[in-house]
């Protein structure tokens, strides 16, 4: 079976985004020259599950910043057209979480970066996350998108460690316990 795995960020309020879906925040005081682990945590991973919000947001920079094959869960986009530079990376597929990890070892997966507040909340509420690494940035919005949202019961964490950085962002590594 895929395992899935998050890395994410989050202001210390826990929001993922503005109200309006702006990460504008995200990179504050020099920390958009840091080496927080991404690149590492990202060679370890087959490829990325994302929901449609994050999808949107990532048309936005531009070029496809991915190299690694890419599933959009969205009931909104299936059926969808993709724009050329992404037709043989990205994928939009209907289904629930548990189906997409089933498809995607069936193409050899053996570890699936998610990434999405929504899709996190519906991966977590499916017991489907092995880990977590969550990056606090400094900041309190007062208001936005949250990171977490209900569970039908309380999900317990181990920690792995916790790593600072000279622009104040905080990261802890937890794993989920079963």
């Amino acid at each position: 079976m895929t395992t899935a795995h998050v890395f994410i960020a989050a202001s210390l309020d826990g929001f993922i985004a503005r109200t309006d879906g702006s990460i504008d925040w995200l990179t504050p005081n020099g920390a958009d020259v840091e080496d927080h682990g991404f690149e590492s945590f990202f060679s370890q991973m087959d490829g990325i599950i994302m929901g449609r919000g994050t999808y949107e947001k990532v048309c936005t920079f531009g070029d496809w910043p991915f190299d690694k094959p890419v599933i959009v869960l969205s009931r909104n986009l299936a059926g969808s057209t993709l724009p050329s530079d992404q037709d043989k990376k990205v994928r939009i597929w209907d289904c629930s979480p548990a189906e997409a990890l089933e498809r995607v070892a069936k193409e050899g997966w053996m570890r699936a970066y998610v990434d999405g507040g929504k899709l996190i909340q519906s991966f977590m509420r499916e017991g489907l996350i092995a880990d977590i690494i969550l990056t606090r940035i400094p900041v309190i919005l007062g208001a936005g998108l949250p990171l977490f949202g209900p569970l039908p019961e309380a999900l317990s964490l181990k920690h792995i460690k916790t790593s600072s950085f000279p622009s104040g962002l905080v990261q802890s590594n937890y794993e989920i316990v079963p």
